[in-house]
């Protein structure tokens, strides 16, 4: 056990459970095992912290087939103090033994409960080193309604957007219907806080809002309308800088739809037909160093720490932040990765980096 120990944390109870197992899969996979010793920890979708076996395949897709965190009986101890690092797991026969100190948690979750911030506050009250944002990083990454207010005041420019939630809707329709009808057809609604497109619905007609509406307080109880602009979908990953230099900001990746209504959650996890990832794509060089300005801006301006994915609409003079996501995915076709690659880091060298970045 003399190799630095990664907790890699994977599942969890939000809708967005087998992305972040077939995350974890990318993750457990491209570890380097002759560097770090690894102890995979699965959260079921009830939230028990349960010992997994360090198998990648078990969290693969394939064949449109989402991998989720199953109830093994086992169940993992966290530290009960900020004096020892020491993991336990108690076994299904209910004996219990150590699993060692652990340095860094690496918390591959996706959505509420993991990507909000909560999971970061257990960790800092534990004062265990882990991979990712901060509290306050992940809990405003995670509300979009209050990212794009960030943004917008720190100067990045932001897709214009109305939120809403159900009482404001029941109190005053007319009000509520008449501002989310000033951003024009067509508009995206989404819930205020999920990813991976959970709940996102393209409406190009005002008699579909009401149904859009419906999916995404399924999800949240707070929704986004936001307009549609017409541009390419541009992303590119960001790294904060190591020893005071500058943030890293990738080449650019872009996602060319030309058979589907938008990127949406089959396209981007069970890899449907009519999208295309195209990585690293065309920008003239004034063009991606305005990317990498307003990357490295929005980054910053929500404080600065971890690792993100920003996602432009660049409309051929602007780019416009649509969401600036703190966990991105990692599976084999996810963008984050491939952007990260297409730069010249290794698939993991890049875990690896994010590893060091949660130690320093």
């Amino acid at each position: 056990m003399n190799k630095p120990a990664v907790a890699v944390l994977f599942g969890g109870r939000s809708s967005e459970h087998s992305i972040s197992s077939a995350t974890a899969g990318g993750v457990l996979r491209a570890i380097d095992r002759d560097r770090y010793r690894v102890i995979p920890i699965g959260i079921t979708r009830d939230g028990a912290f349960v010992l997994e076996d360090d198998d990648p395949d078990k969290f693969t897709l394939t064949d449109g087939r989402l991998p989720e965190v199953v109830d093994n009986g086992t169940r993992v101890r966290w530290p009960d103090s900020v004096l020892t690092r020491e993991l336990r797991v108690v076994d299904a026969d209910g004996r219990e033994r150590s699993l060692g100190d652990v340095d860094v948690v690496f918390p591959i979750l996706h959505g509420r409960f993991g990507e909000d911030g909560t999971i970061q506050g257990m960790l800092e009250l534990l004062d265990l080193p882990y991979v990712g944002g901060g509290v306050l990083m992940s809990a405003i990454g995670m509300d979009k309604h209050m990212t794009k207010s960030i943004l917008r005041s720190a100067g990045v420019p932001v897709v214009p957007w109305h939120r809403v939630t159900r009482a404001e809707l029941d109190r005053d329709r007319a009000l509520w219907e008449g501002r989310i009808r000033s951003l024009g057809l067509p508009v995206f609604v989404k819930p205020n806080r999920a990813g991976s497109s959970v709940g996102v619905s393209k409406v190009d007609s005002w008699d579909e809002l009401d149904a859009a509406l419906e999916v995404a307080f399924a999800e949240d109880s707070v929704a986004l309308v936001e307009q549609a602009v017409v541009g390419r979908e541009i992303e590119c990953g960001v790294l904060p800088g190591r020893d005071g230099a500058p943030t890293r900001v990738s080449l650019p990746g872009e996602i060319v739809v030309t058979g589907r209504a938008f990127y949406d959650f089959d396209a981007k996890y069970l890899d449907a037909a009519g999208v295309e990832l195209v990585c690293p794509t065309t920008l003239h060089e004034g063009e991606l160093a305005e990317m990498r300005r307003v990357a490295a801006r929005a980054f910053e301006a929500l404080g600065g720490e971890g690792l993100s994915r920003v996602d432009f609409f660049f409309t051929g003079s602007e780019f416009f932040v649509n969401e600036v996501n703190t966990m991105p995915g990692f599976t084999p076709i996810s963008m984050f990765p491939k952007c990260w690659i297409a730069t010249g880091m290794s698939y993991p060298d890049l875990i690896t980096e994010l590893i060091e970045l949660a130690r320093a």
